[in-house]
C-alpha cells in the first residue's frame, strides 16, 4: 500500500491561502494604481452607442469621469479586501476578473473625460479582431482534444493568410478563401504525419512549420509580390447586414453586420462544441486525448482520429488566416498574422480547451487590440508603443492570473504507439 502523507492537506491549504492573500494584495495595489493614475480626471466621459446611419438611434451614455473611476478603484479595493481575508476557491479567479474589469473600464473613463468616444464601434472592431484568434484557438482545440499540440497555429494562419491574397488575386476572393482553407489543411496533414506517424516531438514539428512557412513566404513576399503585384491584390469580402437583427442598438453592429469570417467563426464554434460534447463521435476524439490506449481497446482508431483532427484544425486556421488578406486589406504583408496564432493558443488555454471559452478569451484580446487603435485616435498621453503592447500584455497577464487549474487533456503531447 502507498503511504498517504498527513502533511499533504496542510500543504495544499497554505499554497491555497498564500494564493488568496496575494490575489487579495494584487487587488488593493490595483485600486491605488486607479486612483493613481486615473484620479485627475475632469469632466464627462461620452459614450455613443449607436451611428448616426442606425435604424434605431439609442442617446449618448454620459458619465462623470472622476467619480466613476473613484467608485471603480473602491470597488477593487473591497474586493481585494474581502479576498485577503475570506475568499479562496472560485472567488480568486472571480475577483481577479471583476478587478481587472473595473480598471479597464476606468482606464476607457479616463481617456474618454472631456471626448466622445464610440462604444458601438468599439465592440465591432472588437468582433472583428478577435477572429483569427478565435479561430486560431479553435484550431489548437480540436487538434489538443486529440492530445496532439499545435504550435504550428501561427505557420497556418500565415499560409492561410499567403494563399488566400495569392488565389484571390488569381481566381477570386472565393477561390482565395476555398484554397487558403484547402492549403491550411495540408499543413495540418503535414503536422499529423510528423508527429503521430513518424512521432516527431511535436513541439518541434510546430516550430519547423512554423518557420518554414514564415521563410517561404517572406520570400515571395519580397521577391515576386515585389514585381508582380497584380499577383497581391486580392478582393475584400465586406460585410453584410443581416435584416432586423442588424439593426439592434450596440448588439446588432457587433454580431449581425459582419462579414463571412465573423459569421463563420460563429457557426465554427456553435458546430464544434456541438461535436465535441454532444455526439458519439466528439465523445470517442476526447477520449483519444485523455486514455488513448483506452480508446484503443475499445476499438476506436487513435491515428486514423487524430490525423481527422489534426487536419480540420489546419483547415480551421487556414479560414482563420485568410481573414488577414480576404477580410482585411486585400494584400499580404511580410509576416502579417503578428503573432496571432500563439494568442490563440493563450486564449484555448483561457478558455479551458473548450470552443466557447476559446472564443470569450478571443473577445477580450480583440477588446484590447481595438482600445489601442481607438485610443490612438483619442490622442491619449500614452505612446503609441505601449498601446500596440496591450494585445500582448494582456495575453501575459490572462495565463499567468486567470487561467487557476486549467488541467489539458490527459496525454496531451504524448505519443501514442499501438501493441
Amino acid at each position: 500500500m502507498t503511504a498517504i502523507d498527513p502533511r499533504a492537506p496542510a500543504v495544499a491549504d497554505l499554497g491555497a491561502l498564500r494564493r488568496k492573500r496575494g490575489t487579495g494584495a494584487a487587488l488593493i495595489v490595483l485600486a491605488g494604481v486607479i486612483l493613481l493614475l486615473f484620479g485627475d480626471a475632469a469632466g464627462d466621459a461620452t459614450f455613443r452607442l449607436s451611428r448616426p446611419r442606425d435604424a434605431w438611434v439609442l442617446g449618448d451614455l454620459i458619465v462623470p469621469a472622476l467619480p466613476v473611476i473613484q467608485i471603480a478603484a473602491a470597488l477593487t479595493a473591497f474586493l481585494g479586501a474581502r479576498q485577503f481575508l475570506r475568499g479562496g476557491g472560485r472567488w480568486t479567479t472571480l475577483s481577479l476578473g471583476v478587478g481587472l474589469a473595473l480598471f479597464v473600464m476606468a482606464f476607457l473613463v479616463w481617456a474618454t473625460a472631456g471626448k466622445a468616444f464610440s462604444l458601438t464601434g468599439m465592440l465591432q472592431a472588437t468582433m472583428v479582431r478577435a477572429v483569427p484568434i478565435a479561430l486560431g484557438g479553435l484550431a489548437a482545440t480540436l487538434c489538443e482534444r486529440v492530445a496532439v499540440v499545435n504550435i504550428a497555429v501561427e505557420g497556418m494562419l500565415l499560409a492561410g493568410a499567403f494563399t488566400g491574397a495569392l488565389m484571390g488575386s488569381v481566381i477570386g476572393g472565393w477561390g482565395g478563401l476555398v484554397s487558403a482553407v484547402a492549403v491550411g489543411g495540408v499543413f495540418g496533414f503535414l503536422l499529423a504525419a510528423l508527429v503521430v506517424t513518424y512521432r516527431m516531438d511535436q513541439i518541434i514539428a510546430g516550430v519547423v512549420i512554423n518557420l518554414f512557412v514564415l521563410g517561404l513566404t517572406s520570400y515571395v513576399s519580397s521577391q515576386v509580390f515585389a514585381e508582380m503585384r497584380h499577383l497581391n491584390n486580392a478582393p475584400v469580402f465586406r460585410s453584410w447586414k443581416i435584416p432586423v437583427l442588424g439593426d439592434i442598438p450596440v448588439i446588432g453592429p457587433m454580431l449581425f453586420d459582419q462579414n463571412i469570417f465573423v459569421y463563420g467563426a460563429l457557426v465554427m464554434v456553435a458546430v464544434s462544441t456541438y461535436y465535441l460534447f454532444h455526439t458519439a463521435h466528439g465523445l470517442r476524439a476526447r477520449a483519444v486525448g485523455e486514455h488513448p490506449r483506452a480508446a484503443d481497446t475499445l476499438g476506436i482508431d487513435v491515428y486514423r482520429t487524430r490525423y481527422i483532427h489534426v487536419t480540420l484544425g489546419g483547415m480551421v486556421a487556414g479560414f482563420g488566416g485568410a481573414w488577414f488578406t480576404l477580410g482585411s486589406v486585400g494584400r499580404f504583408d511580410e509576416n502579417m498574422t503578428g503573432g496571432r496564432g500563439f494568442i490563440g493558443l493563450a486564449a484555448m488555454i483561457f478558455g479551458r480547451w473548450h470552443p466557447v471559452g476559446a472564443l470569450m478569451a478571443a473577445l477580450v484580446f480583440g477588446f484590447t487590440d481595438s482600445l489601442q487603435q481607438k485610443l490612438a485616435l483619442l490622442q491619449t498621453p500614452i505612446p503609441s508603443e505601449f498601446l500596440a503592447m496591450a494585445p500582448y500584455i494582456a495575453t501575459i497577464v490572462v495565463v499567468a492570473g486567470l487561467v487557476g487549474r486549467a488541467r489539458p487533456p490527459a496525454a496531451d503531447g504524448k505519443p501514442y504507439v499501438k501493441d
